[in-house]
């Protein structure tokens, strides 16, 4: 077995991990590059061969997790998505939004390429292949053991970051020897409204592992959670709108929870709540309809017959219309709307119209990747580009990491220690270099052995991770011969590495 790292290595995005075993690929996850990620890596191209692939194993339904499953099918997949039943139809609506906004998005940069000559180019992919590639979608319940051919065996457990997210435990059976390999996926935060705790693994060979927040703590939920009422309460007493930049899936739903039970409860006024977004509308109607996997406190509300995504005084906006008519509201009004990041949708239209507002605040309430337009905001910028305007930034911002979907470094800390014996491996990905750096040095210290790999290192196990170049070094020595070594693919490298290992 080994295994090759592509997307969200030594980044935050594009989460994309490909494992080779027997004659089988399976990918880890296959999500689309986002902000400076795509800026720099690009979406259009693969490091394997989509035809090659027989499975995707997918861990949750963000698209720097799936959004790359369409094209993958474009390319000529044509294996099975294995995910849990909700994740399916969360990916249904997410993947369906995602082909819609590249559509409008080609449209403008074509127009603006016929005016300079160019040729027209086309989106990543259409809905049509959103529609093909959901085909290939088969739902997994969690703790079920699922052998998918000899000597390899996986099991979903929850992970607590999103309805129906998922840690990936994996039996590998190879060479007369098995080891268990574990991916962690995305590490809910803890007590995130709505969900579990990520649940804890027993045992683990090698574990590849997220480390967003590696070098961050949050607030306490429930301190950040009374600091959004008394936002909320400050900014309608000055005459301003709060414009909240959430995600669509998984952030809103928790916001609505959250509000419903102020609300109820009388320490916020019933307020006019916003949101502005078809996704959002979607995806809160199927976690609804998969309410089974909410933690206690939330299935104890809904025995009851309480709604907790409802209020009197909430709205889903649906039509561009309703969306436009928002625009023209100038006070008391909470406005919830995708993107989280703020790269398109809607938000960047609430954005336009309150960002150079006094009056009015932007509450952020997840991660900002760098080089995405939240990410310039919440970093200070005085002024932002949108829609090929200039827009001073007057508003207050305000950042609430507390209400962050993933695990802060304490958490990450907690959930690896939870394993009864450390790993002979701790692979770290998803998070930025600095994030990165900081948990691998706090885990080193305790013993753990530990690599942050770059875009296609590989890891062996028996053989640690390697480099395209250090393999060529290797394979010198390893053979005492000069002879085509360089010219070699980097297949026949590792094969003939396995052979000298287990020979």
């Amino acid at each position: 077995m080994k295994v090759e790292f592509y997307g969200a290595a030594a980044c935050v995005t594009g989460s994309c991990h490909l494992i080779k075993i027997h004659d089988k690929n399976i990918l880890l996850d296959c999500g689309m590059y986002q902000g400076i990620d795509e800026k720099e890596r690009g979406n259009e191209h693969f490091n394997f061969n989509p035809k090659d692939i027989h499975y995707v194993i997918l861990s949750h339904a963000h698209i720097d997790h799936s959004g790359r499953i369409p094209y993958l099918y474009t390319q000529g997949f044509r294996g099975k998505v294995l995910c849990t039943e909700a994740t399916v139809d969360l990916c249904a609506a997410m993947l369906a939004d995602s082909a819609h906004i590249m559509l409008l998005e080609n449209e403008w940069q074509n127009k603006r390429r016929v005016r300079l000559g160019q040729e027209p180019v086309k989106p990543l992919y259409s809905p049509e292949d959103v529609t093909a590639a959901m085909r290939l979608f088969s739902p997994v319940l969690y703790n079920q053991w699922i052998e998918l051919f000899e000597g390899f065996k996986f099991r979903f457990i929850d992970a607590g970051h999103l309805l129906g997210s998922a840690i990936t435990e994996i039996l590998v059976n190879e060479h007369r020897k098995e080891c268990k390999l574990v991916y962690s996926g995305d590490l809910g935060n803890k007590d995130i409204p709505l969900l579990n705790d990520p649940e804890l693994v027993e045992s683990a060979d090698y574990l590849i592992m997220e480390a967003t927040y590696g070098d961050r703590l949050h607030e306490k939920g429930d301190k950040e959670l009374h600091q959004l009422v008394n936002i909320i309460k400050d900014t309608f007493k000055r005459g301003g709108n709060v414009i909240i930049p959430s995600f669509a899936v998984g952030r809103t739903q928790e916001l609505l929870y959250t509000l419903n039970n102020y609300i109820e409860n009388n320490e916020l006024p019933a307020v006019p709540v916003f949101v502005d977004s078809p996704l959002a509308t979607e995806s809160t109607r199927i976690f609804n309809k998969w309410h089974k996997y909410f933690d206690e406190e939330a299935t104890k509300l809904i025995n009851s017959g309480d709604d907790p995504l409802h209020f009197k005084s909430l709205f889903f906006t649906r039509s561009a219309e309703e969306s436009m008519a928002l625009n023209k509201v100038k006070k008391g009004a909470v406005i919830i709307s995708a993107s989280g990041m703020c790269e398109a949708g809607r938000i960047k239209h609430h954005l336009k119209h309150n960002l150079w507002r006094e009056e009015s605040s932007i509450v952020f309430v997840g991660y900002q990747a760098e080089g995405t337009l939240g990410r310039s905001i919440v970093d200070g910028a005085k002024q932002v580009r949108i829609f090929g305007e200039d827009i001073v930034v007057n508003a207050q911002i305000f950042s609430l990491s507390g209400l962050s979907g993933h695990a802060d470094r304490d958490g990450l800390h907690k959930w690896i220690n939870g394993i009864k014996s450390k790993p002979k491996k701790v692979i770290l990905v998803h998070g930025d270099r600095e994030a990165q750096k900081s948990f691998q040095a706090l885990l080193d210290s305790e013993g753990y052995s530990t690599f942050v790999p770059n875009p296609g290192d590989i890891f062996i196990p028996g053989v640690d991770h390697i480099s395209e170049s250090t393999l060529r070094d290797r394979i010198k020595f390893l053979l005492d011969s000069q002879e085509d070594v360089d010219t070699m693919p980097k297949e026949k490298l590792l094969e003939l590495i396995r052979n000298v290992i287990y020979s």
